[in-house]
């Protein structure tokens, strides 16, 4: 499923069109795909549904939508932002011709009727406008969207009003029975608002979103999500996000870089588990991490490793954490003849090295501490071909050398969150922050040819190929210390059972958001610790695993 820019978007419409799969015909599919949508999510019969339309495709895209829900059995009033010519707009004319009631912005004094309208509503549909806009939302349709503002806070004020009185009138119940909260966060009373391709005002290429757009419950964009989806503050207005199949043939988008892995990619990309494997099966792995400082980073990736199906896993500590390990993880063993340092140093490298054959991956960096920096300059250039991947102070001691990028062996995996991506590249976090995620990752892991893992809502996976993946999933859970260790304990495992660099860190980085959905019903939105996030991995790896075509 491909993630498009505007342009991209646009290219593709461009080519189904010449190749005979018509706008019109596209535009149909669409506002079809919209109403379906609706339709599988809450019954429809004499729903009240306001379609706020705009001129464009984004407007038409509406009007189809209000016929088939109209056909369906609810009471649908189109109120168009500008007048429209039904002998120069075909779905205006069938809307018309269907009994549908069509109102316009234009006629409507002080908009008193929409705000009579909206006192009535249960669905608002947003087709004012769609994904090329970028400009600010200013003169009347900065005035509409205030009134349809102000009329849905009016309602859902009024609706919570008397859903109070009546909880008072019957009573209190008292439950000591945990209550589930609902999958929709949104209260009951108040009117959906589901938005056509994005919610009006979003930039689908930056994320940036305009003070008047309107929040969506449910957005429905078409052919694959576009950029702005995923990039905040944007992305925290599209409430849940479906994809319309419109008819795009796959030839048409092929040039297109960024995906959005299914279910299916991850588990292609998730390495099998043969029935008569045993330990040595499924590699054996080592770690090199932590210091006197960060003592617990080295045993949360290893338990992350062991959690995703890693046989062996081999840490490389100072001296001093291993009685804490053997505590923690007895499943783990540990290097020979370390130094009695607090990081680890040139020493270490040289035993690493020595016993460097044994091991299919390796995972360097969390908690090491920056004062390690000649125990990665030490065993950096030994490392060869095998895979590794370099995580927390490994990158930030990177950053700190000139050329660094020269310095990476050939299958690398960096692992950086916005502040470590920052320092790699030069910049202050703020500059970083104004950049757009997307491009950046992918530019720099053709430039540094590397698979770069840029961490954060929606993590971005880009690989040297130009080719990337966004991880779907933004979890607060996830905000919490020791998060990153786990996921990179995730994709060393992954390295050591078979997958290839691509497919480790793009399978590693979905494990990881998985783990943490999974344990929502749980811990709700906070609290969860990171050996906890570690011990949820068996769980999503069984997801996928329960699923594979025997």
């Amino acid at each position: 499923m491909k993630i498009f820019t505007v342009k991209e978007m646009v290219a593709a419409e461009k080519a189904a069109d010449a190749a005979g799969h018509s706008y019109a015909d596209m535009m149909e599919t669409a506002g079809r795909g919209v109403a379906e949508a609706i339709i599988a999510r809450q019954s429809v019969e004499d729903l009240a549904v306001l379609a706020l339309v705009g001129p464009g495709n984004n407007g038409g895209d509406a009007l189809v939508t209000a016929r088939y829900l109209h056909w369906a059995g609810a009471k649908v009033i189109c109120y168009l932002w500008r007048k429209l010519d039904p002998q120069k707009n075909p779905n205006l004319q069938r809307a018309l011709d269907e009994g549908i009631t069509v109102l316009n912005a234009e006629d409507d004094q002080r908009y008193r009727v929409l705000r009579l309208r909206l006192t009535g509503v249960d669905l608002v549909i947003d087709g004012l406008l769609g994904t090329g806009v970028s400009r600010p939302i200013k003169d009347d349709l900065a005035q509409l969207l205030r009134q349809v503002k102000a009329g849905l806070g009016e309602r859902a004020r009024l609706a919570a009003e008397a859903q109070e009185k009546s909880r008072i009138e019957a009573g209190f119940e008292v439950s000591l029975t945990p209550i589930k909260p609902p999958e929709d966060p949104s209260p009951p009373w108040q009117p959906q608002v589901v938005a056509v391709d994005c919610p009006s005002g979003l930039n689908c290429d930056s994320g940036q979103i305009d003070p008047l757009a309107l929040p969506a419950d449910l957005t429905i964009t078409f052919a694959g999500p576009k950029r702005g989806h995923f990039l905040f503050p944007g992305a925290g207005a599209c409430g849940k996000l479906i994809v319309a199949d419109i008819g795009i043939a796959p030839k048409h988008t092929a040039a297109v870089p960024f995906a959005l892995p299914t279910v299916e990619d991850i588990r292609s990309m998730v390495p099998a588990r043969p029935a008569d494997g045993h330990k040595g099966s499924f590699g054996r792995v080592l770690i090199a991490a932590g210091c006197d400082q960060y003592q617990g980073a080295p045993f949360l990736a290893a338990r992350a490793a062991f959690r995703s199906g890693s046989g062996l896993v081999t840490l490389a500590v100072p001296d001093q954490l291993r009685a804490a390990g053997v505590v923690s993880l007895p499943e783990a063993t540990y290097l020979p003849q370390l130094e009695q340092e607090r990081h680890l140093t040139a020493e270490t490298a040289r035993v690493i090295v020595d016993e460097l054959a044994a091991y299919k991956a390796l995972l360097i960096g969390p908690g090491l501490s920056t004062a390690a920096a000649p125990f990665l300059k030490a065993l950096l250039p030994h490392v060869n071909d095998h895979p590794v991947v370099l995580d927390a102070d490994a990158l930030n001691i990177l950053a700190t050398q000139e050329s660094w990028p020269d310095q990476l062996p050939s299958q690398a995996i960096l692992t950086p969150h916005p502040g470590e991506m920052a320092r790699l590249c030069g910049l202050s976090l703020e500059d970083l922050l104004t950049q757009n995620r997307f491009d950046l990752a992918l530019e720099k892991a053709v430039a540094w040819g590397c698979v770069l893992v840029l961490k954060g809502a929606y993590t971005i996976v880009a690989s040297p190929s130009g080719r990337g993946w966004v991880i779907p999933f933004a979890n607060p859970l996830l905000a919490a210390a020791g998060s990153g260790d786990v996921l990179g304990g995730i994709i060393v495992s992954l390295l050591g059972q078979g997958a290839t660099i691509e497919q480790a860190a793009a399978a590693g980085g979905y494990l990881h958001g998985l783990a943490a959905e999974k344990a929502i019903p749980h811990f709700g939105r906070s609290g969860l610790l990171a050996h906890e996030l570690a011990d949820w991995l068996p769980a999503s790896r069984n997801q996928l695993d329960g699923k594979r075509s025997k």
